[in-house]
């Protein structure tokens, strides 16, 4: 357990270094934005801090795209890596229930697939995957907090990662309970199907998609 407290502290802790990092950035260059307006300058300069402007927010999407797959992969892992000791101590005594442990160690599999669907949408959005990449700041900032909101109801893939491997110790001793056992350990995840949902819905908000 002090393992899994540490691996969220750590998570929680990088999650907050980021957003202090983006905000800084983010009043850096509204301050050079500032002094921009207060001295006069060419229109070439002037192109070539637009270009600038564009490849940083570029970088934002960049960044919520990492989130959204980082954070919902490291949860994944874990909760694939504690329902997994499980499914091979019940494996090991019981070979034929191999089928109905894997269906549940797999299951907090899913919400790395969801951080990886939103890194594919935020990509397609920015036109980081072809076409022309015009992204405003708006959608640059949001798209860092839409990598936020789908990484961090990821981490319910290591709640889900328990509620499996208790689910496979109850299978070992009754594989009838099977079927209930795959209810309860999809519960943890409708979590994370509300945070790609909330998603979803910001970058239809913000032009992304």
């Amino acid at each position: 357990m002090k393992t899994k407290r540490k691996a969220v502290i750590l998570i929680m802790l990088l999650t907050a270094l980021i957003i202090f990092s983006a905000g800084v950035a983010l009043a850096q260059e509204e301050g050079e934005n500032i002094n921009g307006l207060n001295s006069e300058e060419t229109s070439e300069t002037s192109d070539k801090n637009l270009e600038k402007e564009k490849e940083e927010q570029k970088t934002y999407v960049i960044l919520g795209c990492a989130l959204a797959i980082g954070i919902a992969g490291i949860a994944s892992a874990i909760g694939l890596a504690l329902a997994g000791s499980s499914a091979v101590a019940v494996t090991a005594e019981k070979p034929d229930l191999f089928s109905k442990c894997l269906i549940l160690q797999v299951l907090p599999m899913t919400q790395s697939v969801y951080g990886l669907l939103t890194a594919i949408l935020l990509m397609m959005g920015a036109g980081l995957l072809g076409g022309t990449a015009d992204v405003s700041l708006l959608q640059g900032v949001g798209a860092i907090w839409i990598g936020l909101a789908v990484g961090l109801t990821g981490i319910s893939a290591i709640n889900q990662g328990m509620v499996a491997s208790s689910s496979i110790s109850a299978v070992g001793r009754n594989p009838d309970v099977a079927s209930k056992g795959i209810i309860f350990t999809v519960m943890p995840e409708t979590i994370a199907i509300f945070g790609l949902l909330v998603g979803i819905l910001l970058m239809v908000g913000l032009e992304l998609l």
